[in-house]
Order: structure tokens, then C-alpha cells, then sequence
């Protein structure tokens, strides 16, 4: 393990001061980018630590070069591959600001992303956390997608959303560091967010923020891509944190039916076709009505390219429409 520091500035102790972690492995391509974008923003971070997690690629060395030009305290740990969950939970350990956040190596933030959350959470004074939407780009920077084009998410008990896995894109969280404790993020996990946001909605509000303030970069093999594994961990912390949550068994099962069933339709627009037409059969109570069965029938039986060119056509006319993200950096 090697540590460099790079810049050093004295503190003073600031209500609105946020830690800022960036967990980089294997995103010499893009890291850059991702730093210079919190380089950029309007309410500066107290601290910055980047740890790269067993690069091979020469991510810690580009990291390296770009830290000197950080215009406030940033450190760079590069040592061997611990996993995404036990990154956070280090970085975690030396935050000493009253909020946190992180940033993949491959996303970015808007200049403002810090200062509306910040300032949404210090209006917010019960919630765990502030959540944006974010856009969605390809690897060189085209925005195809935005999240606020695909739900509208809860504000204040965000709960009941998250059982039927309706998630928030981590870019665009920042935490309230006191309701995480020591070690937040469940090391055992095969995704690092879930289950934390779970065990915070258990407890506490959301604060929501329509705006879209980061970028949530899809590219390769981003591990969100493998949808079955996602539904399989959701479905696990659920399990794990059965007796923290405040749910009959009942309820609890019909929030699992709805999250099976919602899984259904991502299967299919994949061209997992028999595994979405099963999905759907045994989980058809969690559809929210006679129609929504029906047409969902439909989409299963009809042919795999129809998805392939709409999907395709819509990406398109997103790119064109939205441009690249960094017209908005």
C-alpha cells in the first residue's frame, strides 16, 4: 500500500462541510473527468480521498497527476483490491465532516451538485440523506437517458419505494454523517447501497430533490447491468433486515411479490424472455391491475427486435436532444 497526499489546507470547522470519497478501480479512462468535476463545484468539499481499490490499469497513477491540481485538501490511498463496500467503509472511518458523499470514478457531478444538496439537507434537518436524479451517459459522455424520465420518486418515506425497487442512482446521495455510524456499508453484500438505503429509510426521511445535479456513467459491464444478481441482493438484504423493518409478514411478502413482478418487465426488455414470462405468471398478483397484466402480456410475446429498435431509436433522439455532459461541466 502506498499513500500520497498531495495538498494539505487547515480546516476550520464548517456546519456545511462535507467529506468527499471517490472508491476508483479500474476507470483510468474516466477518472479524471470524475475529479475534475468535484474540482468544479461551488461549495468546495472540506476533504477529498480518492482510494483506488487494486487498479491495474494505471488508475492510481493518473490519479496521482490530477490531485495536484485539487484546489482544496485531497489524499490518494492506492492499495490492494478490498471490494467497493469495505472502500466506503475506510474512507468512511476518516470523515469528520458533518456530511458524506462519494463519487465513482466513472460519474460525475454538476458544479452546483454539493451546494443543493447541502442545502436541501440543512432545510432537512430529519433526513438521512438528500437524493437527486441524475442523467445517464454512455462512455464518451452522450446523455441517452435521464432518471427523472423514468419514475417519480417519494419524498420524506421512501420506504415503501425501495421494497418494490424503486432506486435512486448513488451519484446523486449525499449523507447526513452522523445517522451512518462506524461502518455502513455491509461488506458481505454483493451491491453496496441497498441494504443501507433500507436500513436508513427504516428509520429516517429522504429529503428528494427533483433537479438532476450528477451523471451516472453506463459502460462495459457496470455491475447494475446484471439486473438478476441486482433482484437476487435486493431480495437478500430484504431478508437480512426482515426484523429491522416495520411490516408484517404479510405486507412483507406483497412488497416482494411487487418487486418480482416490476423485475419482470426489466427481463424482458433485456430479451430475458422466458424468464420474464415466468416471473410474471408467478408474481401476476404483484401488478397493479387487470390492464397492466395484460399489456405486459403483450410485450413478452411480441418480437425481441421491435424492443431492440425502439430502444435504439430512443437513445438516439436523446443523445441529439440532450448533447454531451460536458456542455453542462
Amino acid at each position: 500500500m502506498f499513500t500520497f497526499i498531495f495538498v494539505t489546507i487547515m480546516r476550520t470547522p464548517n456546519e456545511k462541510a462535507a467529506f468527499v470519497a471517490v472508491p476508483s478501480y479500474n476507470h483510468r479512462p474516466f477518472v479524471e473527468e470524475c475529479l475534475r468535476s468535484i474540482f468544479r463545484q461551488t461549495l468546495p468539499p472540506a476533504k477529498l480521498l480518492v482510494i483506488d481499490d487494486g487498479s491495474r490499469d494505471g488508475s492510481a497513477e493518473a490519479i496521482e497527476e490530477v490531485l495536484r491540481d485539487a484546489p482544496f485538501e485531497a489524499e490518494l490511498i492506492a492499495r490492494e483490491n478490498r471490494g467497493l463496500s469495505a472502500t466506503l467503509n475506510q474512507a468512511l472511518s476518516q470523515a469528520d465532516t458533518p456530511f458524506f458523499a462519494y463519487l465513482g470514478s466513472d460519474d460525475l457531478w454538476l458544479p452546483n451538485f454539493l451546494e443543493e444538496q447541502i442545502g436541501l439537507l440543512d432545510v432537512r434537518k430529519e433526513a438521512a440523506l438528500a437524493f437527486s436524479h441524475v442523467y445517464v451517459i454512455d462512455g464518451e459522455g452522450d446523455i441517452f437517458d435521464r432518471t427523472d424520465k423514468w419514475a417519480e420518486f417519494a419524498d420524506g418515506d421512501m420506504l415503501p419505494t425501495l421494497m418494490t425497487g424503486g432506486i435512486f442512482s448513488s451519484p446523486g446521495v449525499v449523507y447526513r454523517r452522523e445517522f451512518l455510524g462506524d461502518a455502513a456499508w455491509n461488506e458481505r453484500s454483493k451491491l453496496e447501497d441497498y441494504e443501507l438505503y433500507l436500513r436508513l429509510a427504516a428509520k429516517h426521511e429522504f429529503a428528494r430533490n427533483t433537479k438532476l445535479l450528477a451523471a451516472w456513467r453506463q459502460h462495459g459491464s457496470n455491475t447494475s447491468d446484471d439486473f438478476a444478481l441486482m433482484v437476487e441482493e435486493w431480495l437478500a438484504a430484504q431478508e437480512r433486515l426482515r426484523g429491522e423493518l416495520p411490516y408484517s409478514d404479510e405486507e412483507f411478502e406483497a412488497f416482494r411479490t411487487k418487486l418480482r413482478y416490476a423485475a419482470a418487465r426489466h427481463f424482458n426488455r433485456t430479451g430475458s424472455r422466458r424468464l420474464a414470462a415466468r416471473a410474471m405468471w408467478q408474481n401476476r398478483k404483484g401488478a397493479s391491475s387487470v390492464t397492466e397484466k395484460a399489456l405486459d402480456a403483450i410485450r413478452v410475446a411480441a418480437p425481441r427486435r421491435l424492443f431492440d429498435a425502439q430502444r435504439k431509436r430512443r437513445r438516439d433522439s436523446a443523445k441529439r436532444r440532450y448533447g454531451n455532459i460536458s456542455e453542462l461541466l
